[in-house]
């Protein structure tokens, strides 16, 4: 009987022993009290509690967190009721304060965001809230990161998830961006077609302006060729000419050579004139120094024959 209570006994020892040994894990923090008042807080790793009189009060996420808060009705500076639903990232930086700064912190939370809201929307109109979010985000953000201080609290960030207009201004608004696309739709058309307009005309200028270089350039080696010709012809009836001089000189110079007298010399005269009396002219001038020829060609046949 003894031995059962003693390993009864023993077993409450090791129970009660194993629930003072404590592990902390990452990102976690434990608010550890002392006969109801607060002690300290532990962080990641081992500890070892005092039984009975020491408890854990709270666990604490020290992770970042994400609160998706329901619309929020508010009414603009123009007297417009919209609804408007909030995204908080927060995160627990004070595991003492968030356990003892406030009830229900996430709820305490979510009315301060709602009163916020409501202040800054209050002081702009419609179309200034609709194309301000990232302004409305970062005033939400600073106040409430201020206001959430004394609680262990510290807001990243605060975004605007959807911002809801009454139904009529959102037809409006549809209609509006309807009539805005159109509008976009038509001046890109038009840019369209003058940029097309712009490319046939550029093209027909390139094409016009190539013709008329080919143009050119055609007269040009035309032009060229008529010059080559001419200049070729020149040449030739100038290389035929000095041939005849040459042929002609050399006539004379070969009669000179020979000693030709003044027979021989008369005697060419006359086979130019035959020449001559052979060509399509019908009146011959015979030069006076050529009166005597009848007697001299009597007697050039006669040596000739000889």
């Amino acid at each position: 009987m003894i031995l059962i209570v003693f390993i009864i006994f023993l077993i409450l020892v090791l129970c009660v022993a194993a629930s003072c040994v404590k592990i902390v894990p990452q990102a976690k923090a434990y608010v550890i009290e002392r006969l109801g008042a607060y002690r300290v807080t532990w962080s990641t790793g081992l500890h070892i509690k005092m039984p009975f009189i020491e408890r854990v009060a709270r666990k604490v996420n020290l992770k970042e967190q994400v609160v998706d808060f329901p619309p929020q009705p508010v009414i603009t500076k123009d007297n417009v009721t919209m609804s408007i639903d909030t995204v908080i990232f927060f995160q627990i930086t004070d595991p003492k304060l968030f356990a003892y700064g406030v009830e229900s912190p996430i709820m305490a939370i979510e009315n301060l965001t709602a009163t916020t809201l409501r202040n800054i929307i209050g002081e702009m109109e419609l179309d200034e809230t609709l194309t301000s979010r990232e302004i409305i985000n970062a005033k939400m953000s600073s106040a409430l990161d201020i206001a959430t201080d004394p609680w262990g609290i510290k807001v990243n960030r605060v975004e605007l998830k959807n911002i809801m207009p009454p139904a009529a201004i959102q037809e409006a608004m549809e209609k509006q961006m309807k009539a805005e696309r159109e509008r976009r739709e038509s001046i890109l058309i038009a840019e369209g077609e003058k940029k097309s307009t712009i490319l046939v005309a550029e093209g027909k200028k390139e094409s016009a302006i190539l013709d008329a270089e080919a143009e050119k350039t055609a007269a040009i080696l035309r032009a060229e060729a008529e010059k080559e010709k001419m200049i070729r012809e020149a040449e030739g009836e100038a290389e035929a000419i000095l041939k005849v001089q040459k042929a002609n000189a050399d006539g004379i110079r070969f009669l000179k050579e020979a000693g030709a007298d003044e027979s021989v010399l008369t005697l060419k005269s006359l086979e130019a004139l035959g020449t001559l009396a052979n060509g399509n002219s019908t009146k011959i001038v015979v030069p006076s120094d050529l009166q005597g020829l009848a007697g001299l060609a009597t007697s050039l046949k006669e040596i000739i024959k000889e």
